[in-house]
């Protein structure tokens, strides 16, 4: 039985549309899904790759994402979400290289996070995330402007979530903002609010829409009517300024081209499919898979609720498919049933540019003493980047 079966999905017969090509107004779908990855590498790099790890010895520390492939994480010296990496990372400063097995924006924070003594590697520099690029910094610069233009600049502080690049990091600790990952948005919006007169506060949320909104609705009790997303390819946002002056949250209109395809369809086929399923999300789905699911946190969250799941329960988790497939196999002995909430297969394209064969190449090329793809962040934005981060670090 293959992958696809084993989980409950199908393979989607065609490419989904790819960003910044055409629109799909029903959809939020932007990666190519094949329906499967290729076959695992020459198991020729496998001992290749151990051979170079074993000449760096502790000189390297490898990070792995959960979202990466298991032909690569069978390395990671330590796995986890973006932002346990770095902080992973920092807490090694013996180790001269940082290879960080995930994309862009984490081994930016990597760097931003560790030492000068310390080369952060991307082993393949295409290896980005389609939500951070969606907010650059001269974008967010005009909306600013405009923000500023309407006259509610003064009200707003910036809360920009991990997933974003360091530039948008270094904009939110500039203008007295913080940084939050899925697990503490409550926190961070709950100290934004409070940066300002009750009631009169506004949050500028970047980069993910769906986050801001299901953390503002869900946990701090607001309406979707106190939310406006701010589209940056529109004049002025796609706003008026009084839309902006009424709103509290100021979503801006970036997604995960992974959790933004999970739907209410969804939901609805699985539990039809599989009686007493429970449905398990991230909350980067939309508000509305995220209203119906029976559960909703992190990816920290949701290995913990499977792990302490009792044998012969079943699950429908939506979050990226390598991982599900990993707990999948991992539970399967205890007798937890976990499939993809979605029936056709989507993986996150950019994670999975970290292959075998790019792993093999940076290990060896510094095991060889060539430092490749180094991430390093200029000393300014490191600067007002770490700001916002130390913010969140500070965070109750």
């Amino acid at each position: 039985m293959n992958t696809a079966q084993t989980l409950g999905v199908e393979p989607t017969p065609l490419a989904l549309l790819l960003l910044g090509r055409n629109a799909d107004a029903a959809s939020e779908r932007g990666v190519d899904c094949p329906g499967d990855l290729p076959a695992p590498s020459d198991p020729d790099l496998v001992e290749r790759a151990r051979a170079a790890k074993a000449r760096l010895g502790d000189r390297v520390f490898v990070l792995g994402h959960h979202y990466q492939r298991d032909e690569v994480i069978q390395f990671a010296d330590v796995t986890g979400d973006s932002f346990k990496l770095a902080r992973d990372a920092a807490a090694r400063p013996e180790a001269e290289y940082i290879v960080f097995c995930g994309v862009h924006f984490m081994a930016e924070s990597a760097d931003i996070l560790t030492s000068d003594a310390q080369s952060v590697v991307l082993p393949d520099l295409a290896a980005g995330c389609s939500m951070a690029d969606m907010a650059t910094g001269e974008q967010v610069a005009e909306a600013w402007d405009v923000l500023t233009e309407a006259g509610v600049a003064a009200d707003t502080v910036p809360v920009t979530y991990m997933n974003s690049s360091a530039d948008i990091k270094a904009f939110t600790g500039r203008h007295g903002g913080t940084v939050c990952t899925s697990s503490n948005a409550r926190r961070a919006l709950e100290w934004a609010f409070g940066q300002r007169p009750e009631g009169a506060g506004k949050v500028l949320f970047l980069p993910d829409q769906h986050l801001g909104r299901n953390t503002a609705v869900r946990d701090l009790g607001m309406s979707l009517d106190d939310c406006v997303v701010y589209n940056p390819h529109r004049p002025n946002g796609g706003l008026t300024a009084d839309q902006l002056r009424r709103a509290r949250m100021i979503l801006w209109r970036g997604h995960c081209s992974v959790h933004g395809r999970f739907s209410l369809d969804s939901v609805e086929e699985v539990r039809a499919r599989i009686p007493g399923v429970q449905v398990l999300v991230h909350p980067e789905c939309k508000h509305e898979v995220v209203a119906a699911a029976d559960h909703v946190g992190s990816t920290e969250h949701i290995i913990r609720m499977l792990d302490a799941a009792p044998a012969g329960s079943k699950w429908a988790v939506g979050t990226e498919l390598n991982l599900v497939r990993r707990l999948a196999d991992r539970y399967a002995p205890e007798g937890k049933e976990i499939v993809f909430l979605d029936r056709t297969v989507c993986f996150c394209s950019t994670m999975n540019r970290i292959d075998l064969p790019h792993l093999v190449w940076a290990l060896e090329s510094l095991a060889d003493g060539r430092v490749v793809n180094r991430i390093e962040v200029d000393p300014e934005t490191e600067h007002f980047a770490k700001v916002a981060l130390e913010r969140m670090l500070a965070l109750p």
